[in-house]
């Protein structure tokens, strides 16, 4: 990939040094007590020392994020977050092990920590507004292990004696997403897909002057009444648009979801399940078609290291 000889993707200190412009545009930041420029360099090359007096603490362009720790050069974990950036249905760990030369093991925790540093951190914004169109679904995926499966139905009746609980949404994890007509996607993990957690979800992330679209699913009649419109298109009876009513948009979501996780993925245990939500949704949220290239997507993913930990490390 033409893209992968940049001087930042060849070379550990130009990379560290194409971090600290990413991050810190010439102004060092100390990660310790958010003191902006001033810090002094040392005499260890990346090595920044805070000059406040409160401070006077050592830092580097990866002190406190998901990087923090790590042996794997820099200039590896740029080319990582490249890779993950630009594949639409990403990327695995087994193909990053052999596309970057490190272990395993060593692509697996990395693959995760640029997975949280996709993810959406503190307070959003409602989606929608007056005018504007939010397309909510559920979809079902994985299999749920049998002494975990519901019971009853999401109506709170029990399932029929002899039927197929293990198949269909009873045995599968439940996956909630919106998706802003021509814009962004924000999508959820939930126990089960019944109308109080569906309603939470709509309820907490969407405006109520948005114009609301679903299928015919009964989980949406009660919190669709609290917006501008709540407008149907009935699946059953293969109606998939009714002039500009249609759940195509999160449907798509879906697919570019399932044919990542089915086709490149392929095992995800239900803990993890939400971490690679979260990178299906980064890439949607800034692709091509809301002028997003390749290269700034990855900048975006490398600005979400920020203040966050992933170590996986048990507790004895």
């Amino acid at each position: 990939m033409s893209a992968l000889n940049a001087p930042h993707f060849q070379d550990p200190t130009k990379a560290r040094e194409y971090l600290e412009a990413l991050r810190w545009a010439g102004e060092p930041v100390c990660p310790h007590c958010g003191t902006v420029d001033k810090a002094f360099a040392t005499k260890k090359p990346g090595v920044w020392r805070c000059s406040s007096k409160e401070c006077r603490k050592d830092f580097t362009v990866t002190t406190k994020t998901v990087m923090e720790s790590s042996h794997i050069k820099l200039n590896v974990w740029l080319q990582a977050f490249y890779l993950m950036s630009s594949s639409k249905k990403g990327m695995s760990a087994h193909q990053l092990h052999r596309t970057l030369g490190v272990t395993y093991k060593s692509a697996w925790f990395l693959a995760h920590r640029i997975r949280e540093a996709m993810r959406n951190g503190g307070l959003l914004p409602p989606m929608g507004g007056d005018g504007k169109i939010v397309e909510a679904d559920e979809t079902y995926f994985g299999k749920v292990p049998k002494a975990q499966r519901p019971t009853k139905t999401t109506s709170g009746r029990p399932f029929a004696r002899g039927s197929k609980q293990g198949r269909g949404p009873a045995g599968k994890r439940a996956i909630v997403s919106l998706v802003e007509r021509g814009g962004r996607v924000r999508s959820f993990h939930v126990p089960t897909a019944d109308a109080a957690s569906v309603a939470t979800i709509v309820n907490e992330n969407i405006d109520r002057e948005t114009r609301l679209h679903t299928d015919e699913s009964r989980l949406y009649v009660k919190v669709g009444a609290e917006f501008s419109a709540h407008e149907t298109v009935n699946h059953s009876a293969k109606e998939y648009a009714r002039g500009d009513v249609t759940t195509n948009s999160v449907e798509g979501y879906f697919s570019i979801f399932k044919r990542g996780m089915k086709g490149v993925y392929q095992h995800c245990g239900e803990k993890h399940l939400h971490r690679y939500l979260a990178e299906f949704d980064f890439r949607y949220n800034n692709r091509t078609a809301l002028g997003v290239s390749d290269g700034e997507r990855a900048n975006l993913a490398i600005k979400g290291i920020e203040g966050k930990r992933l170590t996986y490390r048990l507790p004895h």
